[in-house]
């Protein structure tokens, strides 16, 4: 969409040379992204691998030992034993449930309804949805003042800044303030009347309007949330490795708890 207003504009090269850039930095963030969630991965993927080995190899002795010995259980080993039961006859639901998940969720995708919907439910994330939200502004306002700076006309920069924002929320937005613009409305106010985009975006396009230097406050608000954004992701990577230890230690001390209840209960039987 961009190059084909570039091309309506015979400003091609300078559309080319700032997508390139676009696009660099765009790569740059899902590179860093990738590489913080490499370790939590591969510790989840072994914890997961781990705690299966347990209910499939471990648990199931334990429970022939206690049911030998007619060890009154408590509620929690129970439970814990009904859910290794549960896992080794129907192991298989968990893939096949993920599978279907992901199949659900990329058909759902496909269609806009769907895609409004999943990108709706991205934005409501904590945390993740905050960096999504952020990315989503930081590309309208990099787009925008692109395609403003370069002498695109306003309606036309609206429709292709919707059609490229990359987040159906974003672009349904983007959609009406091209329908208020239209009318004779700045872009500030149907925009800020979404409530998508923080009162300091608002408040930077506003001042662009008034004082004919839109593109100027806009790749300010761009270069600002790009910020955002390698400050949210590293805030991100140093959260989740915690709660992902806080967690599997969970785990383990709730499986812990349950096989030596009943042990405490077959040494004081045995004194």
């Amino acid at each position: 969409n961009m190059i084909r207003a570039a091309e309506l504009g015979g400003i091609l090269d300078e559309i080319l040379d700032r997508i390139a850039g676009f696009l660099e930095y765009e790569l740059e963030v899902r590179t860093k992204i990738k590489s913080a969630m490499m370790y939590p991965i591969i510790v989840l993927i072994f914890s997961v691998l781990m705690v299966a080995a347990i209910f499939t190899l471990v648990l199931p002795k334990f429970k022939e030992i206690f049911n030998a010995m007619n060890v009154e259980m408590p509620i929690y080993t129970k439970l814990l034993f009904a859910t290794g039961d549960i896992f080794r006859s129907y192991w298989y639901v968990a893939p096949i449930a993920i599978a279907g998940l992901v199949a659900g969720v990329r058909f759902a995708a496909s269609k806009p309804a769907g895609r409004y919907h999943i990108d709706k439910l991205k934005l409501s994330f904590p945390i993740l949805g905050d960096i999504v939200q952020k990315m989503a502004i930081s590309r309208f306002a990099r787009t925008f003042g692109t395609l403003v700076s370069s002498g695109v006309p306003m309606m036309r920069a609206l429709e292709i800044v919707g059609e490229t924002s990359g987040n159906a929320v974003i672009a349904k937005a983007v959609e009406t303030a091209r329908q208020s613009v239209r009318e004779g409305q700045k872009v500030s106010t149907p925009l800020g009347n979404t409530g998508l985009f923080p009162p300091m975006v608002i408040h930077m396009i506003d001042v662009g309007e008034e004082t004919g230097r839109l593109s100027e406050m806009l790749v300010k608000v761009s270069e600002f949330y790009e910020k955002e954004v390698d400050a949210a992701v590293k805030g991100l990577t140093s959260l989740i490795e915690p709660l992902l230890i806080v967690f599997m230690g969970g785990v383990v001390g709730f499986i812990a708890m349950s096989v030596m209840g009943p042990i405490f209960k077959i040494v004081t039987q045995i004194n």
